[in-house]
């Protein structure tokens, strides 16, 4: 195979999705980045609960939707229907991979579970995706993104110093369960290939958290008191923070000995430099406060790009706390094309780029979101079902298809009366 093939190396995965929100789409979106086919199964009529996440809205889409579905086809289909539940178990006896979030005594009543599965299909990965996991005695809670960060302690050491835990103001916990999930399901594909072995995925919102906070819980367990929001302030490091400069706000980040006399001397603090002190971070970080102190001093003489600039010859890692304004116009993501537009958006809608970049793969796949149904006959054609049998799931109810007018549903290659 041509190594700058651009096929991504999970091409010929077959995975089905069944998730909604944001963890699990996320968690198929780079799947589908790395070349697997993803159809995405959701409930006709409403679809991914996703889709109605908005304002924002552009051209009726949930800039959440688009920012988490693309490179995917979406086939609507109704369990409760005999008809749709049968659709998706064919499509799960010749899938390599099934993504679900739903409760487990639903699952269990219609079959979907996963020892269920692994018996029709022993070669099958699934992957449960969930608040608090498969066990446990909270393991029938909803989960979401903010009761993560509340119940796993990454509230608690969030936000100013003095002040109310805060939320992290993104959808951490879905986008790196998302992230922990395509890691898992990726791993097991690998086994999938050599033996055929199929394998139950257990991913859950708090135990990601738990693995963000690793080194707090770590710190704290060997003997740190209890942490509580710090402004920014890292618990073990010294320095490294936000400070204020003539006119903007900055970071400096001191990660080691030799970076903490070049601040010194930078800044002209010689005197802090040569303190033996403050020679290590344990010194640095007892006297905390005062070199602190004295640093935020000497920055709010001068402006920021001359600070920055300083700070740079001198090796010392710094920069701008960038408004998102400007995050979208930095030179360094616009020259690796971070933020990609949408297909048929008109720029309208963008998604950003997967935190990978593979040499095989130079140009990114970069398909357009699915509209609700928009390729149920497709699928269905590609299982082996006849216009009669398509015609009758869409009268019953148990598929839906994507329309362009009342009654009527659309495909690439012509249309289906429903």
């Amino acid at each position: 195979m041509d190594f700058l093939d651009g096929s991504g190396p999970l091409e010929g995965l077959r995975v089905v999705d069944m998730t909604t929100s944001y963890a699990g789409p996320t968690a198929s979106m780079y799947l589908a980045d790395l070349g697997a086919q993803v159809i995405k199964v959701e409930r006709p009529v409403h679809g991914d609960d996703a889709r109605s996440w908005g304002p924002p809205f552009a051209g009726g889409t949930s800039a959440w939707f688009a920012s988490a579905n693309r490179n995917k086809r979406s086939v609507a289909l109704d369990l409760r229907a005999p008809g749709g539940r049968d659709v998706l178990l064919r499509l799960l006896d010749a899938a390599d991979v099934f993504l679900q979030n739903l409760n487990p005594s639903k699952l269990t009543r219609l079959g979907l579970d996963g020892p269920s599965l692994l018996r029709r299909n022993p070669g099958l990965i699934y992957c449960a995706m969930s608040g608090y996991g498969l066990d446990g005695p909270d393991s029938h809670l909803p989960g979401y993104d903010l009761v993560a960060q509340a119940r796993s302690g990454l509230m608690s050491v969030t936000g100013e110093k003095g002040g109310a835990p805060q939320r992290v103001s993104t959808a951490l916990s879905d986008i790196a369960t998302g992230m922990a999930a395509a890691i898992a399901i990726s791993a097991a594909a690998v086994r999938q290939a050599r033996s055929g072995t199929g394998e139950i995925i257990d991913v859950s919102l708090l135990d990601t958290d738990l693995a963000l906070m690793a080194p707090r819980i770590a710190a704290f367990h060997a003997g740190e008191p209890e942490p509580a929001p710090s402004g920014g302030t890292d618990s073990v490091l010294a320095v490294y923070q936000p400070f204020e400069t003539a006119d903007r706000t900055i970071v400096v980040a001191v990660g080691n000995n030799p970076m903490w006399q070049r601040l010194c001397r930078a800044l002209g603090l010689d005197d802090l430099a040569e303190e033996d002190a403050l020679t290590d971070n344990a010194g640095r970080r007892e006297h905390r406060e005062r070199i602190s102190a004295r640093i935020a001093e000497t920055l709010r003489g001068r402006p920021a790009s001359q600070w920055l600039r300083v700070l740079a010859g001198a090796d010392v890692p710094a920069t701008l706390v960038q408004s998102l304004s400007e995050v979208v116009d930095d030179d360094q993501v616009t020259a690796r094309d971070s933020i990609m537009p949408v297909p048929d958006s008109n720029r309208a809608l963008v998604s950003v780029r997967s935190p990978f970049r593979l040499a095989s793969s130079p140009a990114p796949r970069n398909e357009r979101f699915p509209r609700l149904g928009e390729h149920t006959a497709q699928v269905l054609r590609e299982l082996g079902y006849s216009p009669q049998a398509m015609a009758h799931l869409a009268v019953t109810g148990a598929a839906g298809f994507a329309t362009d007018g009342p009654g009527r549903a659309v495909e690439e290659e012509g249309s289906l009366s429903a």
